[in-house]
């Protein structure tokens, strides 16, 4: 798979298809239909690296900003969530609203996204978030929510997310569920490293 990836611009990854599965890669390879799927599960560069997932623990972090692994990029081939489109899209304009909640509050996050390439095509919005500080060890990132929407080129969207308690909540030590005061970074791109657009907002005691 290593090979493929420097010397193949795109692979198109077909799983169990059906039937109507030969026609679906020819119209995907011929141009007659974008595609839009996205990766649920992440690509290593090698078994050393297994096992791989993007929301790993903090302590990973060190080991994944060096140079390489071993003689290799430490970074995964393919991403959580990475996927292949034959337009591109633009995210800008992010909101949370507000920027400070209670415990049992929500928190509106938007952005616009535009189709700044040539042809029609699907998008899929990932929303992740952090928390910054927490009683217990929790994810650099976790998926809280995505959308997937049509555009035409040069039309734009507005997408919103609602955030509320069970996003929030983490297991703490003694494995209860509970929404911890604290400072939480909203991230929203195209996978869970192509990252275009980040905020904040905390949540407050009472």
């Amino acid at each position: 798979m290593r090979w493929a990836a420097e010397k193949v611009p795109a692979i198109l990854e077909a799983w169990l298809p059906g039937e109507m599965g030969g026609q679906a890669v020819a119209e995907v390879l011929f141009g007659r239909y974008n595609p839009s799927g996205r990766l649920p599960l992440t690509f290593p560069r090698h078994a050393g690296q297994l096992p791989a997932y993007y929301n790993y623990k903090p302590s990973k972090e060190f080991s994944l900003k060096r140079t390489g692994y071993v003689d290799l990029p430490a970074g995964p081939l393919w991403e959580f969530g990475f996927g292949l489109s034959y337009t591109t899209f633009r995210y800008f304009d992010l909101r949370i609203n507000p920027v400070r909640i209670g415990p049992t509050g929500e928190v509106e996050v938007s952005l616009n996204i535009e189709n700044s390439g040539p042809f029609e095509g699907q998008a899929v919005v990932q929303l992740y978030l952090r928390d910054e500080i927490s009683s217990v060890v929790t994810p650099v990132k976790e998926l809280k929510g995505f959308q997937k929407i049509s555009l035409k080129p040069g039309e734009k969207q507005r997408v919103r997310f609602k955030l509320n308690r069970e996003q929030f909540s983490l297991l703490d030590e003694h494995l209860r569920r509970k929404a911890e005061p604290g400072l939480f970074e909203v991230q929203v791109g195209a996978s869970s490293q192509d990252i275009r657009l980040k905020g904040h907002f905390e949540l407050l005691a009472k």
